[in-house]
């Protein structure tokens, strides 16, 4: 079986080729100036392909991405109608994304910011009231495999939990209040620290503006680790501004690498890190991507 690895955005033949060798040696991985007979290319490994990365291969069964998202896949011009895509959803991603979570939660409730700045000043002042996990209501807005991870994560460490997704996940995590389609303001309204691991589509884009923020809680935090162009950055500045956040945290961004004159990176409010909420191992993505093709194409 060949397989072809493509990306724009960053080198991914040099990290993953190994793992292929290593992991699934029936299966042969080129490059796309390499491939030399496409009609024998069967999927494509890829996260942000070119306009016309899936153009030259006409019996693709499959395209697999390198990350949890599919959204610039799903809106590649050449994508063949038909031909599944697969995203990254592995038990370690989603571990890494609840830790990733965790530390926020924190970061914003047991006010990291402000000691990080006492530091500096040499300051020695506590906040001494509030500091239960049940003074803080956290809503884990996108309910999927990565959505239930943290929420397990977070109820584990006390905090009350709910979750909105647009039908009812099935089955329900125990513990966790469920919102579904028709119920976001009334989640909002219950949320001082909200997650955002929503998948970027049409219904998504943009969502999280000053509307939307100012539905949650006086003095509310946001945790963005879903997809660049759910948050419209310069109204999230205008609610921080205005006093109705008390802080946010900001894993991806409209523009990636994130604009050097980009005000959030000098926000006092902003806590800014570079799309690093979960890293997929790669020897466990190569096995997942292996253990599905022999699914689809059996020996």
């Amino acid at each position: 079986m060949i397989g072809v690895i493509t990306n724009t955005a960053f080198e991914m033949f040099d990290r993953f080729s190994p793992y292929f060798a290593a992991e699934a040696p029936e299966i042969t991985i080129l490059r796309p100036e390499d491939v030399t007979r496409p009609e024998e290319v069967s999927f494509v490994f890829t996260f942000r392909p070119a306009d016309d990365a899936f153009a030259p291969y006409p019996n693709l069964r499959a395209v697999f991405s390198a990350g949890a998202g599919t959204d610039a896949i799903d809106a590649c011009p050449s994508l063949p109608e038909g031909v599944p895509v697969y995203r990254v959803e592995d038990a370690d991603q989603a571990l890494q994304m609840a830790g990733f979570a965790a530390f926020h939660v924190h970061w914003h409730h047991r006010h990291m910011a402000q000691y990080v700045a006492q530091q500096r000043d040499a300051v020695w002042e506590r906040v001494l009231t509030g500091l239960s996990p049940s003074h803080k209501r956290v809503g884990v807005l996108g309910f999927g495999h990565m959505g239930r991870a943290i929420a397990r994560g977070l109820m584990g460490l006390g905090y009350p939990v709910s979750g909105y997704s647009r039908s009812q996940p099935k089955p329900p995590e125990p513990g966790v209040r469920h919102f579904t389609d028709g119920q976001l303001d009334a989640f909002l309204a219950e949320t001082d620290m909200l997650v955002n691991v929503l998948p970027l589509t049409e219904q998504t884009k943009g969502l999280i503006d000053a509307a939307f923020l100012r539905k949650l809680p006086e003095g509310a935090a946001l945790i963005h680790m879903g997809r660049g162009g759910q948050v419209d950055e310069a109204q999230l500045l205008e609610v921080l501004d205005a006093g109705h956040l008390c802080g946010a945290s900001m894993d991806v961004f409209d523009t990636e690498p994130l604009p050097a004159e980009s005000p959030l990176w000098a926000h006092p409010k902003v806590l800014v890190t570079p799309h690093v909420a979960s890293i997929p191992e790669a020897t466990l993505l190569v096995r997942g991507i292996r253990d599905r093709l022999r699914a689809l194409v059996p020996a």
